[in-house]
């Protein structure tokens, strides 16, 4: 009886959380107007590629250490695959050992914005392109010197730019 009573409980807390995250959930596209480029569901999907696709507009999340960009140490500049905005430098990108590119702070104050995310139920910060709203990933205050900030970026989302690290 006990142990049943137990399984119950955890299938409802099981539900509840599930159905909260769900209710929370924002999808980028959602706030289309706020950004100077905009595309129709339709658009987006032929301009992307289905894990892009995932990512910038639906807010997935690639699996870890599946980005050849999370290794890459070459000079240049990261930017959205959406609209060719550049969002990283790779003076600021540094080895987090996520599994993910990771940055100590955005290529210009105005490159990306953010906005709390509560699909894990406990409040993140989800990181966009300032220019097409797209998904990038998450920022978290335990990164490196000289911001404390760490910046995990998709690396699906990003197209990378050798050459000078400066934004073009």
């Amino acid at each position: 009886m006990i142990r049943r009573n137990f399984i119950k409980a955890g299938l409802a807390a099981g539900v509840t959380v599930v159905g909260g995250a769900a209710m929370f959930r924002v999808r980028a596209d959602a706030a289309e107007g706020k950004f100077p480029v905009r595309h129709s569901d339709a658009q987006w999907k032929k301009l992307l590629t289905a894990d892009q696709y995932a990512v910038l507009r639906n807010e997935a999340t690639e699996r870890p250490f599946s980005s050849q960009l999370t290794e890459n140490k070459q000079s240049g500049v990261y930017s959205c695959v959406g609209c060719d905005t550049p969002v990283f430098s790779s003076k600021a990108k540094f080895d987090s050992g996520t599994g993910w590119p990771s940055f100590f702070e955005p290529i210009s104050a105005t490159a990306v914005a953010s906005k709390t995310d509560y699909t894990l139920i406990y409040p993140r910060t989800e990181v966009h392109c300032a220019t097409c709203g797209g998904h990038l990933g998450h920022v978290f205050n335990d990164g490196p010197k000289p911001t404390g900030m760490r910046y995990c970026i998709n690396g699906v989302v990003l197209d990378f730019t050798p050459g000078s690290p400066e934004a073009s």
